[in-house]
């Protein structure tokens, strides 16, 4: 799957970095002085730190990916499973029209699976031990399909450029409210005090989760597309067995660190379900069984 939950996450830790920055600096007051009359300057700096921490984030997406997973990128294939795991990705990614990605696998005993990179042509996909030892190759060669399918659907580009510009917005919109606010609560005529900024990260933490939510809706809606295309690499039938072995899975829960990360999305309900990447696999597996 895309790493879209390190995605976000980093790229709020990188927003609120940069505000601190920007604050202790001194350019926040510098700025801002003019805003008062012009937000016009203001949206164009909020675009510039908005899309600056989204790319952040895509560009060490990889580097990231590989440190927190342990993977163990396979540069010349050991074994058998080694070599057929290479060949089936080079195939896949052959037929979609892309470069050949990195191939790497990672110690879990759970079937997970995920796919990164800022560019089509140089992503990176990984699958876990668990994957290989307790999937049939055919279930396997759909998973690959469904990764294969988000790396040529440009999907963490996608969603990077659909969090920029909420980055901006919510930049933008933190700043304004905190003004309102320092004024009119704390009657702050002079400059901007320590209610603006206090105002400022609060704004900006709410504002950032609701953006998180369309965010991860658009996740959501992309991996009805990303399981056709693994439909469409191994067959309707084995993507279909793929996500209910994956569903048999989830009994055991997948470790914290791994369970944002995987082509295995669990089983959300309620309110945590508006803050999952992916929808629950029994939809999922609706989805193909209605387009057979």
């Amino acid at each position: 799957m895309k790493r879209i939950f390190l995605l976000v996450m980093t790229n709020v830790a990188i927003m609120l970095v940069l505000t601190v920055v920007v604050r202790i600096t001194g350019l926040d007051q510098y700025l801002y002085a003019k805003y008062d009359v012009n937000y016009t300057g203001l949206l164009v700096v909020s675009a510039v730190f908005g899309f600056g921490g989204a790319f952040i984030s895509l560009a060490i997406s990889k580097w990231m990916a590989k440190r927190a997973m342990g993977v163990r990128v396979i540069d010349k294939p050991g074994t058998a499973q080694e070599q057929w795991l290479l060949a089936t990705v080079r195939s896949q990614a052959e037929q979609v029209g892309i470069a050949m990605p990195e191939v790497g696998i990672f110690n879990s005993p759970q079937p997970n699976a995920f796919a990164t990179g800022m560019r089509r042509d140089a992503a990176l996909v990984a699958v876990s031990s668990g994957l290989l030892d307790r999937m049939q190759r055919n279930e396997v060669e759909a998973v690959l399909g469904h990764e294969i399918a988000h790396v040529a659907n440009g999907d963490m580009v996608t969603l990077t450029l659909i969090q920029g510009v909420l980055n901006t917005f919510v930049f933008f919109l933190s700043r304004v409210i905190g003004d309102i606010v320092d004024k009119a609560v704390f009657r702050n005529e002079r400059g901007r005090g320590m209610g603006y900024f206090v105002t400022v990260i609060a704004a900006q933490l709410v504002l950032g989760l609701l953006a998180s939510m369309i965010v991860m809706w658009f996740s959501r809606r992309r991996e009805y597309r990303a399981d056709q295309g693994g439909a469409r690499a191994a067959g309707t039938g084995n993507m279909i067995a793929a996500l209910q072995r994956l569903k048999s899975s989830t009994e055991q829960p997948l470790p914290a660190q791994m369970a944002a990360f995987g082509i295995n999305g669990g089983r959300p309900s309620g309110l945590a379900r508006l803050f999952r990447s992916h929808p629950p696999l029994d939809e999922r597996i609706e989805a193909l069984q209605q387009s057979i």
